[in-house]
């Protein structure tokens, strides 16, 4: 009896053992970001946000130029005019403040958007390759080290073979 559990004993050890081994998954890493800004629809999309924001720059400058140029108008024109007529100058003076503040808020929101419109594919592209390369590999799971947060002291690096996969 006392030979029969130990061989029940040995046996359970075993095929956990096994069941252990086989549960073990492979996990590579990437650095998508480091990834994303190799691939080359990232620089046409940087140029793209780069001539957003040049363009809306030069509008808000143009509307700053302008309240300015009224500012000093008004002041130097303030002394001769009633005081009614300076109080309407005033909230007019107000109003393009507030448009141009408006305005830069709606640039702002507008460039975030085109960002996300101009990222979305890449991504998208860069995911399938690896989603494709790590099938390829047999990994179970790819973890992302961009962030800088994880250390992998095992594990395969994918990067050089998905930019090989997308042609980069």
């Amino acid at each position: 009896m006392k030979q029969f559990k130990t061989i029940l004993l040995a046996t359970a050890l075993c095929i956990g053992t096994v069941s252990f081994t086989q549960a073990q998954s492979k996990v590579a890493h990437i650095n998508t970001s480091e990834l994303i800004n190799a691939m080359p629809e990232m620089t046409s999309a940087k140029t793209q946000m780069e001539t957003l924001r040049k363009t809306y720059e030069a509008d808000i400058q143009t509307m700053a130029t302008e309240l300015q140029n009224k500012v000093k108008q008004y002041d130097t024109e303030s002394s001769t005019k009633t005081q009614e007529e300076n109080t309407k100058r005033m909230q007019e003076l107000q109003t393009m403040e507030q448009n141009i503040r408006q305005f830069q808020g709606q640039a702002q929101q507008d460039m975030q958007t085109k960002e996300l419109e101009l990222l979305k594919p890449i991504t998208e592209t860069a995911k399938t390759a690896i989603l494709k390369v790590a099938r390829a590999q047999g990994f179970d799971y790819v973890l992302d080290s961009a962030q800088g947060v994880m250390i992998m002291s095992d594990g395969k690096n994918l990067l050089d073979d998905v930019k090989k996969e997308l042609g980069i």
